[in-house]
C-alpha cells in the first residue's frame, strides 16, 4: 500500500516538474528574441514586473530540472507556489496587454 502511494507521489511530482519546465521555456524565449511583447499601454517596461516575471521564470526552470536549492530562502522564493502565479503575470502580461 505504501509503495503505491510512493510511485503516485513521485509520478505527481515529475508531472509537476514538466509542467514547471514547460510554462518558463516560452517566457523565456519570448523575453530573450522579443522582449518588446512586454511593453505596456504607454510603450513603457515595468521593470518591477519583468523582474518579479523573470524570478517566476528561474523558479520554473529550477523546479523544472528537479533541482532543490538547500538554503530556506532560497528553497521559498523556487518554490512552484510563488514560480506558477508569477508566471502566469507574465502569460496574462505578454499575451493580454
Amino acid at each position: 500500500m505504501g509503495e503505491v502511494a510512493s510511485e503516485q507521489k513521485k509520478t505527481g511530482q515529475r508531472l509537476l516538474t514538466i509542467i514547471s519546465f514547460l510554462l518558463a521555456m516560452p517566457l523565456a524565449a519570448m523575453l530573450l528574441l522579443h522582449p518588446a511583447l512586454m511593453l505596456d499601454d504607454q510603450g513603457h517596461y515595468s521593470h518591477s514586473a519583468i523582474m518579479l516575471i523573470m524570478v517566476g521564470i528561474s523558479g520554473g526552470f529550477i523546479y523544472g530540472v528537479g533541482f532543490i536549492p538547500r538554503f530556506w530562502l532560497w528553497k521559498w522564493l523556487f518554490h512552484p507556489i510563488v514560480s506558477f502565479p508569477l508566471m502566469l503575470w507574465g502569460y496574462y502580461t505578454w499575451l493580454f496587454t
